[in-house]
């Protein structure tokens, strides 16, 4: 499996470290050995609604889609592209079954960090830690900024934001998951985007 990437973990690790908090060189060490390398075709899922969540997943290439069902419609909850996060929060914290579903929208290679052996050496690494509250802080951040688009935003500005918030995520995504992101329809979507052009 490995030997397939041409990233290494340690390359992954030094990412992260960037990206959440500044650690020695012990402590990327630690955190390299965290790691757990998972790569996914296109339309596979990585996770299904009855699974518990025991992973953040850290997209390293590729795209992911978090969706749910709701009177047998799917609904699109988050997409993630390269360098992004995804969980089940309730489920990986909860260890209970999962409403939600993920699944890889292109080829995909995802990073795992096992919730438990991350808290296990986050015990004794501040740093590490650090890492640990960042991502959750991120998530409940992306969390709130949906949540605020869709209860307070029009249409049109909803789908400014997208652009401006998560443009590889416009560039490569089916409109039909954007739409549902942005809980309109995808007529109401093509029309959207018909007068952002113009504009």
């Amino acid at each position: 499996m490995k030997e397939q990437l041409t990233t290494t973990t340690r390359d992954v690790a030094r990412e992260l470290a960037r990206k959440y908090s500044t650690m020695t060189h012990d402590e990327l060490d630690i955190l390299e050995s965290v790691l757990v390398p998972m790569k996914f075709a296109k339309g596979e899922a990585v996770l299904r609604e009855g699974d518990t969540c025991r992973n953040i997943y850290y997209v390293h290439k590729g795209m992911l889609r978090q969706f749910y069902y709701k009177n047998a419609k799917e609904l699109t909850e988050y997409m993630a592209v390269e360098g992004n996060i995804v969980m089940c929060i309730e489920s990986l914290f909860r260890e209970e079954p999962t409403h939600l579903q993920i699944e890889a929208l292109e080829p995909t290679i995802v990073y795992c960090l096992p919730k438990r052996r991350l808290e296990e050496v986050a015990l004794h690494n501040v740093n590490i830690q650090i890492l640990y509250r960042k991502i959750l802080e991120e998530s409940l951040i992306l969390s709130q900024v949906h949540a605020d688009l869709v209860r307070f935003e029009s249409a049109q500005d909803r789908y400014k934001k997208m652009c401006k918030l998560s443009p590889q995520v416009i560039l490569r995504s089916p409109l039909v998951y954007i739409a549902s992101y942005l809980q309109m329809t995808p007529e109401t979507l093509s029309r959207v985007r018909a007068s952002t052009l113009i504009d």
